[in-house]
């Protein structure tokens, strides 16, 4: 968050270490997931200014985190924010419907400030059709 490429790099790899440790018999471990790594190094590039990087850190975060709506939603914003910081907008646009449809199930919190956060980066095309559709669901869902 601090835009420090190499100490984020050392945490990285210092969570890394740590998760590889966890094994069956360590209460922590239900708390992590195999895509654990994958998300939090996904986020970390994408704050650095690396979205191309982020973007396939978290396209290989398992499809077994789908089964935790809130976290997969999450990585779905973030995964918007990779298309839309790379100009790739079908990409993004395409993405924050997902991440529409998983808020609409679960109202994670992290992921509205991630659809949010997407919404204003979205700005400069707010009068392409798919961007005003993005934006009529955003305020839609806020409203329910």
């Amino acid at each position: 968050m601090m835009g420090e490429r190499s100490v984020c790099e050392r945490a990285l790899g210092q969570a890394e270490n740590h998760l590889g440790r966890i094994d069956g018999d360590d209460g922590a471990g239900a708390l992590t997931s195999a895509g654990q790594l994958n998300r939090l190094a996904g986020s970390c590039y994408l704050l650095l200014g690396e979205p191309k990087r982020a973007q396939s850190l978290l396209e290989a975060v398992p499809s077994g985190i789908q089964k935790r709506r809130k976290s997969h939603a999450i990585v779905l914003g973030n995964l918007a924010l990779a298309h839309l910081r790379q100009h790739d907008l079908d990409g993004a646009t395409e993405t924050l419907h997902q991440v529409i449809d998983a808020v609409e199930e679960t109202r994670g919190g992290g992921a509205v400030n991630v659809l949010f956060a997407a919404g204003r980066e979205l700005r400069p095309w707010r009068d392409r059709p798919d961007v005003q559709e993005i934006m009529d669901r955003t305020l839609a869902l806020m409203s329910s």
